[in-house]
Parts: C-alpha cells; sequence; structure tokens
C-alpha cells in the first residue's frame, strides 16, 4: 500500500472545512494511518518548500502557512498518491473540476486549501518533517476487505 501526505492548509481550517476533507478520504475508502495539528516552524517550511526558498514569493508563503495551525495527515491505499491528488483537484482552484475538494471549495491559486504528495519520494520526506516515531499507525481496517480485492490487498 502507498501514503500520501496531506497537509489541511490555513485556509481551508478558518473556513471549518477539515470534516468535509477527511470525509472525502474516508467515503473513498482510504485508510488514515497518521494525524498531527501544528503550527508549522520555519526550519519545516524551509526544508518542506526548499524549491521556493530563494523565490521572492516564499516570505508570503511562509507566512500564509503560518497564519493558523494546519492538521497533517498521511493516508493509505492503493495508488495513494494519484488518488488523493484527484480528490484534490489541479493547483488553481477556479480550475479544478467540480466534485474535486478545490473544484467545490476553491478560487485561489495560493489560498487552495490542501497539500498532497506528489510522488514516493515526497510523501516519505514530508512524512519525515511532520510525524516521529509511533505517530504512524500500522492497522487493518474492517473495511479493507469491502474497498479493494484479496489480489489488491497482497
Amino acid at each position: 500500500m502507498q501514503r500520501s501526505t496531506i497537509l489541511v492548509k490555513p485556509d481551508a481550517m478558518q473556513r471549518g472545512l477539515l470534516g468535509e476533507i477527511i470525509s472525502r478520504f474516508e467515503r473513498k475508502g482510504l485508510k488514515l494511518v497518521a494525524i498531527k495539528m501544528i503550527r508549522l516552524t520555519d526550519p519545516i517550511l524551509e526544508d518542506w518548500y526548499a524549491h521556493h526558498k530563494d523565490k521572492a514569493f516564499f516570505p508570503k508563503l511562509k507566512n500564509y502557512m503560518q497564519s493558523a495551525p494546519i492538521v497533517a495527515m498521511l493516508w493509505e491505499g492503493v495508488e495513494a498518491i494519484d488518488t488523493v491528488r484527484k480528490l484534490c483537484g489541479v493547483t488553481l482552484g477556479r480550475a479544478a473540476e467540480a466534485g474535486s475538494i478545490r473544484g467545490d471549495y476553491s478560487m485561489s491559486q495560493q489560498l487552495n486549501l490542501i497539500h498532497a504528495s506528489d510522488s514516493e519520494a515526497n510523501a516519505i520526506k514530508e512524512k519525515s518533517l511532520i510525524f516521529g516515531e509511533g505517530e504512524v499507525f500500522e492497522w487493518t481496517s474492517a473495511s479493507e476487505v469491502l474497498v479493494y480485492s484479496e489480489e489488491e490487498r497482497s
């Protein structure tokens, strides 16, 4: 099973969309294996957005990401990264497909509610920046047999 790291960003937290976002992932059949509410620190953001660190917009990005607590989650499932990204929709909210999280709740490029890992390597890196030892749970969901065929579970 693959894992995807998700951040519910400050704008989604301020708008009270956390429950809706979690519900979308649960209804799809993904399994929550870690969750934490935190305020992002400078070192985490500088590592997370290392590819943007030297760009002119980085201070504004950092300010925004520190404007309220965020909720970090780790979701597990078959092809979880692609599945989560489809559920989120494209980055530009007003261009995102109706039915996606951004398509239903976002109009902005910057205030786009949610971050989702774009690769397995980034999912692992992002997980390590947020979750420590003992904060990620290995467990079997009773609904897994209803979500995946026997072949997909093995």
